[in-house]
């Protein structure tokens, strides 16, 4: 189905690399890179089809951005607004893995095995349950560290770090994994005390400036859309920008492959805030995910990363149209125009 033409003019379809086959190197480049004009034309043919569905079928989302071999080769806006910052949800708990990776590279968390009062002593007085000095950074990055949420499928809700940390535990820290919002102010009161600043300024200076993203809004994380693909294409690249080692490759290997089993509401392993997909590769597939279609989808067998958000509601999260324009078209599209045969 060819889309109208106003719909194609709100669309952005750039180009990539002409290059014969795969492979990088991620100290060659300081960012996604952009397009070469010579390439349009190829790049437009592999990704028509995407484009197409994303007029008729994929409705729900409204914006995605693609790079291949560390090249911008699709972008797509709904609304004509490349510059938008859009509400990510749940994605922002994988921005929180990177900057927790920061402070573990700097030496501000001295291991992910340290406990968390060690790091926040105030909190010590807040829970009288004695399991919850056991309760480590590696616990709050894999979402095990034993909060009651009510039942073994509950997702509690965001709420202020010390009241996050005053609710009772229903199981032992490590024992088991369960999704739990409260995790994101924990973290957060973790990383102003732990680097004596408000987490913007944190952020700003450790990978909003770096990485050249536009300034987020926070609260609820709102970012650009190429901006969440930078934030893949950065754990894609071992945690290396330009020449600046920004987190450490052994933390990023560990933070996007399976910590434990995970559980809902993905139902797929679960690394440092960051889902892992079920698969064979020697570096599997991660994904951060927000609710009702927004993510950032890491495909390391060929170098693909894809950011997408999408209409916020209960019937596009039941709709599902970023995982199938993902599963139906976009990697079939950089497979066509990137892997030779």
């Amino acid at each position: 189905m060819t889309p109208p033409p106003s719909f194609v003019r709100r669309a952005l379809v750039i180009a990539a690399t002409g290059a014969a086959g795969l492979g990088w190197r991620a100290s060659a480049f300081a960012q996604i890179r952009p397009p070469l004009a010579a390439d349009r034309a190829a790049d437009e043919g592999a990704f028509a089809d995407v484009l197409a569905e994303l007029g008729s079928r994929w409705s729900d989302v409204e914006s995605m951005y693609v790079a291949v071999q560390g090249r911008s080769v699709f972008e797509f806006y709904r609304d004509a607004e490349p510059e938008r910052l859009r509400n990510v949800q749940s994605v922002e708990k994988s921005a929180l893995s990177a900057l927790v990776g920061v402070a573990l590279r700097q030496g501000l968390v001295a291991s992910l095995d340290q406990p968390v009062l060690a790091l926040v002593p105030e909190w010590a007085g807040v829970n009288e349950d004695p399991r919850v000095q056991a309760i480590t950074v590696r616990h709050l990055l894999t979402m095990t560290p034993g909060f009651d949420l009510g039942s073994a499928t509950a997702i509690s809700g965001k709420m202020p770090p010390q009241r996050g940390w005053a609710r009772a535990l229903a199981a032992a820290p490590g024992e088991r994994f369960a999704y739990d919002n409260a995790v994101v102010g924990m973290l957060v009161g973790l990383l102003e005390r732990v680097s004596g600043m408000a987490l913007p300024e944190f952020a700003r200076r450790e990978l909003v400036q770096p990485l050249g993203m536009a300034e987020p809004r926070y609260g609820q994380l709102h970012l650009r859309t190429r901006d969440m693909a930078a934030l893949g294409q950065l754990l894609l690249q071992q945690g290396r920008w330009g020449e600046r080692q920004i987190l450490a490759a052994d933390y990023v290997a560990d933070a996007t492959r399976p910590q434990n089993r995970g559980g809902p509401p993905a139902a797929m392993p679960y690394g440092y805030l960051w889902w892992i997909i079920p698969g064979e590769a020697p570096r599997r597939t991660f994904l951060a995910s927000g609710y009702a279609g927004q993510m950032i989808w890491v495909h390391p067998p060929l170098e693909l990363v894809v950011a997408a958000t999408s209409t916020i509601s209960a019937a596009s999260q039941q709709r599902g149209h970023a995982l199938q324009m993902l599963r139906g078209g976009v990697v079939a599209a950089a497979q066509s125009r990137f892997v030779r045969g």
